[in-house]
């Protein structure tokens, strides 16, 4: 059997949830949005920092919240659902089964596996759009977003991807639009995402560093929110001594700038949202909220760019000051931010 959906408008975006579920919206909604403005009706913000021994380097920092899909709906009162399932073949059947049935079905993985990615890193919770399948070939077709035209990946590949052998996995995770109908206006599905990251990134909602903590075998150093970049406030002074200081000023400018955060690690999608919930919301987000959010996706990029200096030489010391700097006034930003909108939506 050959099954491919050709009637999915697939556009190119910043980062891959945030593109998925707006394309996904769009298709199944008709609800046209930015992508910066879905980024933020699904809470996409956080700052997750915590140890991971088995990778290299040995940590991992999140700018993104691990349900963003999944809040998404919640905001906008949508019926929209995401299932895990252990059994490997029992997983491929009900997503095969959805796109037979005409619906473009969001999946999970780790990017690492998809073969038609030139760009290798191991990154679990990769979202794209599988759009149809040809068994003869033992072929998948799949919407990403770095191309429009829809890509083809191999079964092996797919598979291997959504349940991964090493490394976190998502458990074959797919999601499901069982109606097209918003129970929410934009304005209510605003603030309802406005307070879900606000309790985040305070530390009074710690459902993202439970996540971590359950599937990332118990991390010895875990935070999010305002409390994450404290704590890789609290590491960054000790890499500049480090035997590996280089690949671990890389990451970060890996992590800030080239993994698909859409710039400034999520910070200029979420300065996108705010600039929109103003005027959905005047009377939760005000014009300093926005100048905040810009200022937080400034700095973050200019950290990024003195981490690339430090990738170079990291034999600067003086750079690294500026580094711890720049993390620093990041945090002022964002601390004022959210106590700010705190003030309004809580």
């Amino acid at each position: 059997m050959r099954i491919l959906i050709d009637n999915y408008r697939n556009l190119t975006a910043e980062h891959c949830g945030s593109g998925s579920m707006r394309n996904l919206l769009y298709h199944y909604c008709k609800l046209e949005l930015p992508e910066g403005v879905v980024f933020g009706l699904g809470a996409g913000l956080d700052s997750l920092f915590f140890s991971a021994p088995a990778a290299t380097p040995p940590f991992m920092l999140f700018g993104r919240s691990i349900s963003l899909e999944r809040d998404l709906g919640e905001s906008l009162g949508l019926d929209y659902h995401e299932v895990t399932e252990a059994d490997d073949d029992r997983a491929w059947q009900k997503v095969r089964q959805q796109v037979i049935n005409g619906n473009p079905t969001m999946l999970s993985g780790d990017i690492y596996y998809l073969d038609y990615r030139k760009f290798k890193v191991h990154f679990p919770g990769h979202r794209f759009v599988l759009l149809g399948f040809d068994d003869e070939s033992q072929q998948v077709f799949v919407a990403d977003r770095t191309e429009s035209a829809t890509q083809v990946c191999s079964m092996k590949a797919l598979r291997l991807s959504r349940n991964p052998p090493v490394g976190i996995s998502m458990a074959n995770l797919w999601g499901e639009f069982k109606s097209s109908r918003l129970a929410n206006s934009l304005p209510d599905a605003c603030a309802i995402a406005l307070q879900k990251t606000v309790l985040r990134m305070l530390g009074a909602d710690q459902s993202q560093v439970n996540w971590i903590k359950s599937n990332a075998g118990e991390p010895d150093t875990l935070a999010g929110g305002l409390a994450g970049i404290d704590l890789l406030a609290q590491q960054l002074p000790h890499w500049q001594s480090h035997g590996a200081a280089a690949d671990y000023a890389t990451y970060m400018v890996n992590t800030i700038t080239r993994f698909g955060t859409g710039g400034s690690l999520f910070r200029n999608l979420y300065r996108e949202f705010l600039e929109w919930a103003q005027v959905q919301r005047p009377d939760l987000v005000a014009e300093r909220c926005v100048e905040l959010a810009a200022r937080s996706a400034e700095h973050w990029g200019a950290l990024s760019s003195t981490m690339q200096c430090l990738a170079d030489n990291p034999n600067q010391p003086e750079t690294w000051t500026i580094a711890r700097q720049h993390l620093a006034d990041a945090r002022t930003a964002e601390a004022e931010l959210f106590n700010r909108l705190g003030d309004t939506v809580l």
